[in-house]
C-alpha cells in the first residue's frame, strides 16, 4: 500500500510539471556580446538541475576517492577487532573445557591485541593456575589489575579461590579482607571465606559463618548442619586440655547444635579430663530426651564407665533408660558394669548375660570373667576369659 502511494504521488507530480511546462511561455534571453541567445524557460531549468546534479556527483566522487584510504583503515580495524573478540571467546571456552594451555595462549593473544584486557588477563591467570605455573599466574594477576581497574574485586576473588585451592588459606583470607574493606561481604565471599577459615583451623570464625549463610539461605541445611558439626568438633579438640574452657563452651552450646557427634566428643573430653561429673550431667540430659532416632548406645557405654560419684543413682537412672530400650546390648553391659562395681553380683551377672545374649562381644565376656574372678568360680571365668579371647582373634 505504501508503495503504491508513493508510485501515484510519482505520476501525479510529473503530470503537473508537465502541465507547468505546457503552459510556460516563457523564455530567457541570454547576451555576450557580439552574441545573444534566445531560450526557453523549461530549458533552462532543466539545464540547471542537470548541472547541479553533474556537480554533486563530482564532488561526491571526489569525497568517496580522497577517504577510500580512511576507509580502507577502518575496514582492517574493525575485522582486526572482530577477529580479537573470537580470540577472546576461545579463550574462555577452552578453558571451561579444561584446555588450559590453549585457553592461555589465546588469552595471551587477546590481551595483546587490547580485547578487554582486564579479563583477558584473569583467565589467562586462571589457565596458569590450573597448569601449576604459579610464576605466570601472579603475572598475569597483577597486570589484570593494571590494565584494568574495574577487575580489582574480580581479582581478588580470584585470588582467594586459587589460595584456597592452593592450601595457602592465611594468604586467602588476606585477599578477601582486601575485598571486604572495598565492596563489603556478599554470599560468594562469604562461602570462599567459610572454606579458608576451615582450612587454617578458625573454628569460632566457621561457625559465624555458618550462622549466617544459613540465615541467608545460602547454603543447603544438611551442609550447615555438618559445617557446625565439624566446627564445634574443632573447639572441643582445642579446648580438650582446660576442664574450664571446655565446660564453658559446653555450656554455651545451643541446643539445637549439639548433635550425637558433638555430645559424644564432649563426653570423652570430660572424661579424659576427668570432670566426670560435668560428662554425667552432659550424657543425663541427652539421653533423658533422646528419641528412637537419637538414642546413642555410645554415651551409654561412657556413662557405665564412670567410676567416680554415685553409683546407685546411676543405675537408678539406667534402669529407666532401659524400660525403654530392653534390647540394648550396650546399655545392659553398663549396668553390669554399675553392679559389679557396687558388688551386686547377681544383678551384674544377669545384666551381663542378657547383654551377650543380644550382642556376643569380647567385652561382655571379659566382663563376666572378672566378675567371676571376684565369686571365686575360676571355672566359669575361665570360659569366658576363652570366649572373650576367640572372639577378638576373629
Amino acid at each position: 500500500m505504501k508503495g503504491l502511494f508513493w508510485l501515484v504521488a510519482l505520476f501525479a507530480l510529473a503530470v503537473a510539471v508537465a502541465l507547468g511546462a505546457k503552459l510556460n511561455d516563457g523564455y530567457v534571453l541570454l547576451v555576450l556580446p557580439p552574441w545573444r541567445a534566445e531560450i526557453s524557460l523549461n530549458l533552462l531549468i532543466l539545464a540547471l538541475l542537470a548541472s547541479f546534479a553533474a556537480f554533486y556527483a563530482l564532488l561526491r566522487g571526489l569525497a568517496l576517492t580522497l577517504g577510500l584510504p580512511k576507509r580502507v583503515s577502518e575496514y582492517r580495524a574493525q575485522r582486526q577487532r572482530e577477529k580479537a573478540g573470537l580470540v577472546f571467546q576461545d579463550a574462555v571456552r577452552l578453558l571451561f573445557e579444561g584446555r588450559f594451555g590453549q585457553a592461555l595462549k589465546k588469552a595471551s593473544e587477546a590481551h595483546a591485541a587490547g580485547t578487554a584486557p582486564g579479563l583477558s588477563a584473569l583467565i589467562a591467570a586462571r589457565a596458569a593456575q590450573r597448569m601449576r605455573e604459579s610464576e605466570k599466574q601472579q603475572g598475569w594477576m597483577e597486570r589484570a589489575t593494571l590494565d584494568d581497574p574495574r577487575t580489582e574485586a574480580a581479582t581478588l576473588m580470584l585470588e582467594a579461590e586459587m589460595m584456597n585451592e592452593a592450601r595457602r588459606f592465611d594468604e586467602a583470607l588476606l585477599a578477601l579482607e582486601r575485598l571486604q574493606a572495598k565492596q563489603g561481604r556478599h554470599i560468594a565471599a562469604l562461602r570462599l571465606e567459610l572454606r579458608a577459615r576451615q582450612g587454617a583451623g578458625d573454628w569460632d570464625g566457621v561457625l559465624k559463618l555458618a550462622r549466617q549463610l544459613d540465615k541467608r539461605a545460602a547454603l543447603p541445611a544438611e551442609v550447615v548442619r555438618e559445617v557446625r558439626t565439624q566446627a564445634h568438633l574443632g573447639n572441643i579438640a582445642k579446648r580438650g586440655a582446660d576442664q574450664g574452657l571446655l565446660t564453658a563452651y559446653l555450656r554455651a552450646l545451643p541446643a539445637e547444635e549439639r548433635s550425637q557427634r558433638v555430645v559424644l566428643a564432649a563426653a570423652r573430653a570430660l572424661v579424659a579430663l576427668g570432670a566426670e561429673s560435668e560428662a554425667q550431667k552432659l550424657i543425663e540430659a541427652v539421653l533423658d530426651t533422646a528419641s528412637n532416632d537419637e538414642w546413642q548406645p555410645e554415651l551409654v557405654a561412657i556413662y557405665g564407665r564412670l567410676t567416680g560419684g554415685e553409683q546407685t543413682a546411676r543405675i537408678a537412672k539406667a534402669e529407666g533408660w532401659l524400660r525403654k530400650h530392653p534390647e540394648d546390648a550396650r546399655l545392659l553391659k553398663a549396668l553390669g558394669r554399675m553392679c559389679l562395681r557396687q558388688r551386686l553380683w547377681g544383678k551384674a551377672q544377669s545384666y551381663l548375660e542378657a547383654s551377650l545374649a543380644v550382642r556376643d562381644t569380647p567385652e561382655g565376656h571379659l566382663e563376666l570373667a572378672r566378675l567371676f574372678d571376684q565369686l571365686e568360680r575360676p571355672e566359669e571365668a575361665n570360659k569366658h576369659y576363652r570366649a572373650s579371647a576367640k572372639l577378638e582373634a576373629r
